[in-house]
């Protein structure tokens, strides 16, 4: 799984590194974790330019991130209910978790977008309460980028300041990262199996 990512970093550059943060706001498939410090990896080697690689794992969180906000909006609450009532099974994601995101939102307001960014269990979700309550782009875009820059900045400066240890690093994470990858797995399975059944009314 190591060289798996650090190949698709390498090979794709800073599109491998968009690409992958984009993915994983989409559907994490990999989390951001594996994906950043390998590029910090890679900066710091110089294979790349860590400003750039910094710029292009925000840019992939942030457009990420716009299908959800788009979601929230064209649909509003009640639809994107009965949707995740009738499609979350996929998903994993229930009416319950629409409700918790709507609340977050509505509680603390627009700069619940920019501390989602950092919270991997609610990076995704936090742009549906967003759009369905119409927030203006202009700012959703300005807390989902500070947050996103912040988030991609840390993780990129771990795996750059831990260059001197790459081959030690990779001995350990390899086996750590495919235990992440089957863990992540395990929870979708179990999600899915345990997602409650709903009537053909969505309820």
């Amino acid at each position: 799984m190591f060289e798996f990512i650090v190949n698709i970093v390498q090979q794709g550059s800073y599109a491998g590194v968009f690409l992958l943060m984009a993915l994983e706001n989409l559907f994490p498939p990999i989390p951001s974790e594996l994906i950043m410090p390998l590029a910090g990896f890679a900066a710091a080697r110089g294979d790349m330019n860590v400003v750039l690689v910094v710029l292009a794992g925000t840019l992939g969180s942030v457009i990420g991130a716009l299908p959800w906000y788009y979601a929230g909006k064209r649909f509003g609450l009640d639809r994107i209910k009965r949707l995740a009532s009738r499609h979350g099974r996929w998903m994993t994601v229930s009416p319950d978790d629409v409700d918790t995101a709507m609340h977050r939102f509505e509680r603390h307001g627009r700069a619940v977008v920019f501390f989602g960014r950092l919270i991997p269990a609610i990076r995704t979700l936090i742009s549906v309460p967003a759009g369905i309550n119409r927030m203006h782009m202009a700012p959703f875009l300005a807390f989902s980028i500070a947050g996103s820059l912040l988030w991609t900045g840390v993780l990129t400066a771990a795996g750059y300041v831990l260059n001197s240890q790459y081959e030690r690093v990779a001995e350990y994470l390899d086996p750590v990262s495919k235990g992440v990858l089957i863990l992540i797995v395990g929870i979708y399975v179990y999600r899915l199996v345990t997602h409650p059944a709903q009537r053909a009314d969505g309820t």
